[in-house]
């Protein structure tokens, strides 16, 4: 497995994509998505079933899916309208 090479701190998260070289010679994609420090450190980590023919489409797939995760949770909330 890569070691994490290509990380992105967006705000309180560490997106980094970790990639797998599999025996029939395509990459399998998983991002960890950190936030926090010591003993209040949080990390996700999620795993792609895609998988890619290149080690770089499947970086970029992983760091897509990453701060896609965060903008999500950044996104700012929709008030009502009032009508």
């Amino acid at each position: 497995m890569d070691i994490i090479q290509h990380s992105i701190a967006v705000g309180k998260y560490l997106v980094s994509p970790l990639i797998r070289h599999q025996d029939d010679g395509n990459f399998a994609a998983s991002v960890s998505i950190r936030s926090g420090h010591g003993s209040g450190m949080h990390d996700r980590v999620m795993r792609f079933t895609p998988r890619f023919a290149s080690h770089a489409a499947a970086v970029g797939y992983a760091i897509d899916q990453g701060l896609g995760w965060v903008r999500e949770r950044n996104a700012p909330l929709a008030l009502p309208c009032a009508g």
